[in-house]
């Protein structure tokens, strides 16, 4: 399977784009990728790299996220309250309402809620509990894993998100 994440920062640029594995990455693994200075984060290349059937990739493209083609998941991070005052999050909840169906679906900090439109699947990371306060990376790593599971039972091969966990979040 080829997960292509767009719009995602590549934070695993030591790696040279090599094939990341799908197994869960370890705390102290995800703290190291993600210390590298940020001139160390220019966008990725795979040209010339065969990937495995059974690996993703990830893929820096620059564009409008909401411009993606429609067989691409959209995903992002919100907090707990479904608050979406601010950032990315303000134009999701604009394009795609559903804020209710989200707090039904009471999930908690690492955990992923859905939205299907059109087909699509959109996904909310709960990375943190209220809307003023900081995630962590790992419940940063737990939407992703949770949002992962979702995607292999679903048969979700792409999915376009914006560079998660930085700018309002303060992530590096």
């Amino acid at each position: 399977m080829q997960i292509v994440v767009r719009g995602f920062a590549c934070l695993f640029r030591k790696t040279r784009s090599q094939v990341l594995p799908l197994s869960p990455v370890s705390k102290q693994d995800l703290n190291s990728m993600l210390s590298a200075s940020s001139y160390n984060r220019a966008p990725c290349s795979t040209h010339g790299i065969q990937f495995p059937e059974d690996s993703w990739r990830l893929k820096h493209a620059s564009g409008d996220l909401f411009s993606c083609p429609m067989d691409e998941a959209l995903a992002h991070c919100i907090s707990e309250d479904c608050r979406m005052g601010a950032g990315i999050a303000v134009l999701f909840k604009k394009k795609f309402g559903g804020v209710s169906k989200l707090k039904e679906q009471r999930k908690l900090p690492g955990q992923c809620a859905l939205l299907i439109q059109d087909g699509r699947f959109i996904y909310y990371l709960i990375t943190k509990k209220k809307a003023s306060q900081r995630p962590t990376y790992e419940n940063l790593r737990l939407s992703l894993e949770d949002m992962k599971s979702h995607c292999l039972k679903n048969g979700v091969k792409r999915i376009s998100m914006p560079r998660i966990g930085c700018g309002l979040d303060r992530l590096q």
